[in-house]
C-alpha cells in the first residue's frame, strides 16, 4: 500500500497559527539544554528556542 495524501488544504487559521504573536516580538521562548557550554565564547550560556516560530537566541553568563 502506498501512502495516503491529505486533499484537505489548511486553513488561513492553521496556517499562519502562532505567527503573528512573534511577528510583533512577542516570542514564546524555551529554555534548550542540550548545549550549555559555548567552546568559541569559552563561556557557558543559556540557549533560547521560540516554541511557536522557531528563532534562537544566545544568552551569554
Amino acid at each position: 500500500m502506498s501512502n495516503v495524501l491529505p486533499f484537505k488544504r489548511p486553513s488561513p487559521k492553521q496556517k499562519h497559527k502562532g505567527k503573528t504573536l512573534c511577528r510583533s516580538g512577542f516570542h514564546k521562548w524555551e529554555v534548550v539544554t542540550s548545549q550549555q557550554f559555548d567552546v568559541k565564547q569559552g563561556k557557558l550560556v543559556t540557549r533560547y528556542k521560540c516554541k511557536r516560530c522557531g528563532e534562537e537566541k544566545v544568552e551569554a553568563h
